[in-house]
């Protein structure tokens, strides 16, 4: 059954929302546990995802993305974290940038068992709620990889720097001025999918080999 616009709209909403929130979220609630308190102070250790939404990036490019058939691609407002202040700032950047593409993983998995659930829900509910299972599981693999490329400012650059001797982590971290432009050029060169597809597919391997 093809979708309409308005419903690739309701059915998508829920779950790119949802997985920004818990995203930005997980990153606050662990800069927090190792010692920086910055995102906690700031309000924005919480699920209330108007204090993520970032207009562009969270509703309008993702919407662009999904119905020209590209790959998800989007941003919401950065939780703030100050890296001088975590207990060991340079390994436990590490921790701060991994909960992020975490939180994506479990909530891909959220989605699997609300798949599960629309099987013996009532005729009226179960294909919304698939269609919306389906695109949550899409939403936060695709969410999950393009975080851990090894890209300053995303996770995974955040983690490289971490992994890094200091000498190699302070170059590489000198990237990040130019890292925006970098993904931009790699999504539309299309160079990004190439990169990005197996991964995604490998994610989605697992998941199927364990939840089925």
């Amino acid at each position: 059954m093809e979708l309409s616009l308005i419903q690739k709209i309701i059915i998508y909403a829920p779950p790119i929302i949802f997985a920004i929130t818990v995203h930005e979220a997980a990153h606050g609630y662990a800069a927090k546990h190792f010692g920086d308190m910055t995102a906690y102070n700031a309000g924005r250790i919480t699920l209330n995802p108007i204090k993520h939404i970032d207009l562009f990036g969270t509703i309008l490019l993702p919407a662009m993305t999904i119905l020209l058939g590209g790959i998800l691609f989007g941003w919401a407002k950065p939780v703030p974290v100050d890296f001088g202040r975590l207990k060991h700032p340079k390994k436990d950047m590490l921790w701060v940038a991994a909960a992020g593409p975490a939180s994506n993983f479990l909530m891909a998995i959220f989605w699997v068992f609300v798949i599960k659930f629309s099987m013996g829900a009532p005729e009226a509910i179960s294909f919304p709620l698939a269609e919306m299972g389906k695109a949550g599981i899409s939403i936060n693999i695709v969410l999950m990889v393009l975080n851990l490329l090894p890209l300053p400012p995303l996770d995974g650059g955040r983690i490289a720097v971490s992994l890094l001797p200091m000498p190699y982590a302070i170059k590489f971290a000198q990237i990040e001025r130019f890292g925006f432009l970098i993904l931009i050029a790699l999504m539309f060169s299309g160079i990004l999918n190439k990169i990005l597809d197996p991964f995604i597919n490998a994610v989605y391997a697992v998941i199927i080999s364990l939840f089925g």
